[in-house]
């Protein structure tokens, strides 16, 4: 094995020009770390945002920088402490926050946001799994307290993390209303949404009333409207809008000054949901080794189906950002990086 990979790399911030393949060092694991042999890594929306610049108050970079959040692959060595996994076992993460790194041939990966990858899938499939899976699992379950009988709105059902969103409200017990376009309808179905807004042609407002919470994924007008038809004292959770700042206590674990940013940032998106009744709280997703384990159980159980919009080699990422980018993905896509 040589001492140099292939990765993914962020040199500056700003378009897609900033970032390119290139030779980097290959990592080693430290203590409590796991070098895996990346099989194939999944984009999401947070690679560009964090690329153009957009999360710097929240997390900057030391450049040049390997991309990347969720992977999945083979581990190659254990690094000092680590138990649980040896040389050969399937795994998949979400990267830490802090260190990116997924899209490589090799990432050195904290054993606690590590799991063993399903065994019912290939390696390129549970790629698709944890950034997504883990940010719709938190919101539902621990932000919105899903329960058997519970109404959701789930706007941008068909996306990557609407469609673990379905499969995990529904898992949970709740009624399932969500948005999604002709071209996504029967997928969204097939999920197991039990209403659909064709939101190229009918008004949120028209079709949905009296739900007890909403997991919005496209911010704008569709968080405003769901604040309207959430009942007085529910809850709307967002991923695409602003961050509040129980963000940067709970979320980020940081201070008070990102906390009065946060609070002024969000004054407006808050004082339109108390004007309705209802509270708003943004989500940043953690990582979690236990809670991905979760979720690859309930993948080997099929009761939970990663959906792939393509796989693609790893020499075609920059096109695969051009695809991500361009809004139209139904599901996740996927750079495969072996085979």
């Amino acid at each position: 094995m040589t001492d140099t990979m292939r990765a993914f790399v962020m040199t500056r911030y700003g378009g897609p020009n900033v970032a390119e393949l290139r030779t980097m060092p290959r990592p080693v694991a430290g203590p409590g770390e796991v070098l895996v042999r990346v099989h194939a890594a999944a984009l999401n929306p947070v690679d560009f945002k964090t690329r153009e610049g957009k999360l710097k108050v929240i997390q900057r970079y030391n450049l040049p920088v390997v991309m990347g959040n969720e992977l999945a692959g083979v581990v190659e060595t254990v690094g000092a402490g680590v138990t649980g996994f040896t040389t050969g076992d399937r795994v998949f993460a979400r990267t830490p926050k802090g260190a990116m790194g997924a899209f490589a041939e090799y990432a050195a990966v904290p054993a606690s946001v590590l799991a063993h990858a399903p065994a019912s899938i290939d390696l390129p499939t549970a790629a698709a799994i944890p950034l997504a899976a883990l940010t719709a699992l938190q919101a539902l379950r621990d932000e919105l307290h899903l329960q058997p009988g519970t109404k959701v709105f789930i706007p941008g059902g068909a996306g990557g993390v609407g469609t673990f969103a379905i499969q995990i409200a529904k898992h949970l017990g709740a009624h399932v209303t969500t948005t999604a376009s002709p071209r996504g309808r029967a997928l969204v179905e097939r999920l197991g949404a039990n209403a659909v807004v064709d939101y190229t042609s009918q008004r949120i407002a028209d079709h949905v009333r009296d739900m007890d919470g909403a997991f919005d994924l496209i911010g704008g007008d569709t968080l405003d409207a769901s604040f309207a038809v959430v009942k007085p004292g529910g809850t709307v959770v967002s991923v695409a809008a602003l961050p509040e700042p129980l963000t940067a206590t709970k979320d980020l674990g940081r201070g008070p000054a990102l906390a009065a940013l946060f609070w002024l940032a969000s004054f407006g998106l808050r004082a339109k949901a108390r004007r309705h009744g209802v509270r708003y709280r943004f989500l940043f997703m953690h990582p979690s080794g236990l809670e991905l384990a979760e979720l690859g159980a309930l993948v080997d159980q099929g009761k939970l189906e990663p959906i792939i919009d393509r796989v693609v080699p790893f020499d075609q990422i920059a096109d695969a950002f051009t695809h991500l980018e361009s809004g139209r993905a139904k599901g996740k896509i996927v750079v495969r990086m072996v085979g």
